[in-house]
């Protein structure tokens, strides 16, 4: 009787398991989709694509360690010139309604001060499914990579 009951929890557990990994494995997807147009808006130096991607309350933490709200982050996107940009290692984990994006990016090109890009850095992104259905970011953070 024991084991049968044991069974039964770890048979529960696995059916509940794979219904945690389809519905994160959708929303995992979905962020990725989001992480690749926020790497168009860059590849391309619109921050209008990118826009719509952050919440009214994001914040974001710079290579630098400056921290910045929306409307300095898309100033900072505008200013910014890339030559060329492209991610590495995107990962997604999903929390419910939240996401956490992080990955990396070697880049050339210039900042908002004219200055040259850090080439490697590593990012970590927080997304939250907002109370509309839409995933926004609400946080980013950047660290460079020394080699």
């Amino acid at each position: 009787m024991r084991k049968s009951w044991i069974r039964c929890v770890l048979v529960l557990l696995s059916m509940t398991g794979v219904t945690w990994s389809q519905t994160g494995g959708g929303t995992a997807k979905a962020i990725e989709a989001l992480e690749q147009q926020w790497l168009q808006s860059q590849k391309t130096n619109n921050p209008d694509l990118v826009a719509p991607l952050l919440a009214d309350q994001f914040m974001g933490t710079g290579p630098d360690g400056k921290v910045s709200g929306k409307a300095e982050e898309l100033a900072d996107a505008k200013a910014t010139k890339y030559s060329s940009i492209e991610y590495e290692d995107v990962k997604v984990t999903v929390f419910g309604n939240t996401a956490i994006a992080t990955g990396g990016s070697k880049a050339k090109g210039t900042d908002a001060s004219g200055k040259p890009l850090p080439e490697h850095v590593r990012w970590t992104d927080t997304w939250v499914k907002m109370p509309s259905g839409k995933w926004q970011c609400v946080a980013s953070q950047a660290s460079p990579i020394k080699t």
